[in-house]
């Protein structure tokens, strides 16, 4: 009676080891998924921040929130000169070298003369040397820069690629701000999200619709297509969702069509959001099937005319609305439209992409 009971007793002990290892393997298989108690255990990457002052309060919101931050120059009219961004950049990586990276950008001032070459190679070389990970072309390229018949000068024009094969050679990022959302082109009343109704009322400039005789949206979207199609070795960012962030079939399209491209998510994490009023479920299996071509960033910046506290305010907000959207299947109400939206609840694994491995894999040295 005692071998009989022993030998049922080890068969029922080894039954139960055998099925929570089973459990267990299946539990390992399982994505799992954050919360938002997570939020600031695990480690992040913002890759489009403009720091435009030796500022600490920026830096401290940063390692709060368990961020580490690409600081991008960037050639606006309203922004301090590229000289003077670089020597911050290069001040704030040296200062907190594991908190920052910075990426350089080069101006169109001489554009049409025999210097401008030769000085931007220059300029990108001293660059490289103090740092620099990655090159920055702004939407001045397309939308305000002249040749001397007055035509628009694109991205694709010949006279870029000497520049464009330095940056590639030289194995830095050329990240792209070429074009302009699609809302641009409409009137304001007809925009889909309150960021760009602001922005476009505050910049007339930019705002394309007011501008029928500038190239058109279709016309920026193209000639970064084929500056790309020219140059299929180039590492590229496209920064905004690449310009195409009102579609995620158009956005595909082009990841399809380019696979050394990889697109920011700064200042357009709201369009998805819209997109998913109707289409979450398009929108969830989009970042899914992409997980290894989208970065996070958030398009935030400092300058020495900062208001901190209102911007330190701003900016976690933006940080936490963002991971809940991602991370959970909460219903929430984000402030670009009025509908209620529900988050995408993606996998860690995706998560872990879109927030760190994909910026150090698109940005080498950051």
């Amino acid at each position: 009676m005692k071998v009989k009971y022993l030998f049922f007793g080890v068969l029922g002990f080894m039954f139960q080891n055998c099925t929570q290892s089973e459990n267990a393997s299946d539990q390992s298989k399982s994505p799992g998924f954050y919360t938002m108690d997570d939020f600031k255990k695990v480690e992040k990457y913002d890759t489009h921040a403009h720091i435009n002052a030796f500022d600490t309060t920026f830096i401290q919101i940063a390692k709060e929130d368990n961020f580490r931050l690409l600081a991008v120059n960037v050639n606006p009219s309203s922004y301090p000169t590229v000289e003077l961004q670089q020597d911050i950049a290069v001040k704030m990586v040296k200062t907190y070298p594991d908190q920052v990276a910075w990426a350089t950008t080069f101006t169109v001032a001489d554009w049409g003369t025999d210097k401008w070459l030769p000085q931007t190679l220059a300029y990108l070389k001293g660059s490289f040397e103090n740092g620099a990970i990655g090159v920055k072309v702004w939407k001045n390229i397309g939308m305000e820069l002249r040749d001397k018949d007055g035509k628009f000068v694109m991205i694709n024009d010949p006279r870029f690629d000497p520049v464009i094969d330095y940056i590639e050679k030289s194995g830095k990022t050329l990240v792209g701000h070429l074009g302009e959302p699609k809302n641009a082109w409409l009137p304001v009343d007809q925009m889909t999200v309150s960021g760009d109704k602001g922005y476009f009322s505050k910049h007339p400039e930019y705002h394309m619709y007011l501008h029928p005789e500038y190239p058109s949206y279709e016309d920026q979207v193209n000639a970064r297509d084929k500056m790309l199609e020219k140059h299929p070795n180039l590492r590229f960012v496209g920064v905004h969702l690449g310009s195409l962030e009102w579609s995620v079939d158009e956005l595909a399209k082009r990841l399809d069509k380019f696979p050394n491209m990889a697109v920011d998510m700064a200042e357009r994490i709201c369009h998805l959001e819209y997109q998913s009023i109707k289409q979450r479920e398009k929108v969830r299996d989009f970042i899914i099937k992409y997980q290894d071509r989208l970065i996070y960033a958030t398009d935030d910046w400092v300058g020495p005319e900062s208001n901190l506290e209102e911007m330190k305010k701003d900016i976690q907000e933006t940080h936490i609305s963002d991971w809940r959207f991602f991370v959970t299947d909460e219903e929430m109400q984000v402030p670009y439209f009025n509908d209620k939206i529900k988050g995408l609840k993606l996998p860690k694994e995706v998560i872990d992409k879109i927030y760190r491995k994909n910026a150090e894999k698109w940005f080498p040295g950051i």
